[in-house]
């Protein structure tokens, strides 16, 4: 199954960029900026970004109202990797660039 695909009776959706899936939240870059405690001009860079801590994605997910799951995808099947799911924000915020 490819990222884009949706199997009869799945919920997954379509793959798509953070900005895209912030406007199909039908949240605006202000709005999310003060679920998120930050700047409109932080939620603006994050949705640009590449390469984020996990955490910080998972911060913006759940803003957003979702839960971020992190899956390995093989040929002979998935696996979803469950050693992130309890990564404490502030764990990571010592090191991390960025206050989202």
């Amino acid at each position: 199954m490819t990222s884009n695909s949706t199997a009869p009776g799945s919920s997954l959706l379509n793959a798509m960029p953070l900005q895209e899936l912030r406007h199909a939240r039908n949240l605006n870059q202000e709005q999310l900026a003060q679920m998120l405690s930050v700047k409109q001009a932080a939620v603006s860079k994050l949705e640009k970004r590449t390469d984020m801590y996990i955490s910080t994605l998972r911060n913006f997910i759940k803003a957003m109202g979702g839960d971020l799951e992190i899956i390995a995808t093989y040929p002979d099947g998935s696996v979803q990797i469950s050693q992130f799911e309890n990564i404490s924000p502030k764990a990571e915020r010592g090191n991390s660039p960025s206050s989202v």
